[in-house]
């Protein structure tokens, strides 16, 4: 099985910064696209940042310029770096990885909550 593991998340005033760290473990041959998505309180889940296997990111446009999606392969870990955090950021944050073993097979952390006061 294949566990991906959300830490990094707290309560920080607006303007403020955290860094998620989402580590994968498990039976893993490949890790492929990994993503950070967050739910806020009475809203659908929605796609923060996405980063490739080789690096490539992209992001919705609400966190442009202040957020930035990470990885490090060889320790299976990715990162989202929030700067100037606003209270609108406040959500409970969850990563998702397309992973490798004897299939191909897209998987969830459990989340990380990310409170942003104002």
């Amino acid at each position: 099985q294949v566990q991906l593991v959300e830490s990094g998340g707290g309560l920080v005033q607006a303007g403020g910064s955290l860094r998620l760290s989402c580590a994968a473990s498990g039976s893993i041959l490949r890790i492929y696209d990994m993503a950070w998505h967050r739910q806020a309180p009475g809203k659908q889940r929605e796609l923060v940042a996405t980063i490739t296997s080789g690096g490539t990111s992209n992001y919705t446009n609400s966190v442009k310029d202040r957020f930035t999606i990470s990885r490090d392969n060889a320790k299976r870990t990715m990162y989202l770096q929030m700067d100037s955090l606003k209270p609108e950021d406040t959500a409970v944050y969850f990563c998702n990885a397309r992973v490798e073993n004897w299939r191909t097979s897209t998987y969830w952390g459990q989340g990380t909550q990310v409170t942003v006061s104002s």
